[in-house]
């Protein structure tokens, strides 16, 4: 299991825990962020982290994509 931060981009992976505080997991789960969901790293600009997920694209900042654990 490692932070999203790090893999690999155009990899699809599993969300298998999301860490922090109960109002930054329900953040994450508004924007479908859910453990056993899927996600895949398009792109890490700078300090933010573009994935795909339940086929949105969102960009999330670092600082949450270390909260995602796949």
């Amino acid at each position: 299991m490692m932070p999203l931060t790090l893999a690999a981009v155009g990899e699809e992976n599993t969300i298998q825990r999301i860490a922090g505080k109960p109002e930054v997991k329900k953040h994450l789960e508004n924007l479908g962020f859910v453990v056993g969901g899927d996600v895949k790293v398009l792109t890490a600009v700078g300090e933010n982290v573009i994935v795909k997920v339940k086929e949105a694209r969102i960009a999330i900042s670092a600082e949450m994509a270390q909260k995602i654990y796949v």
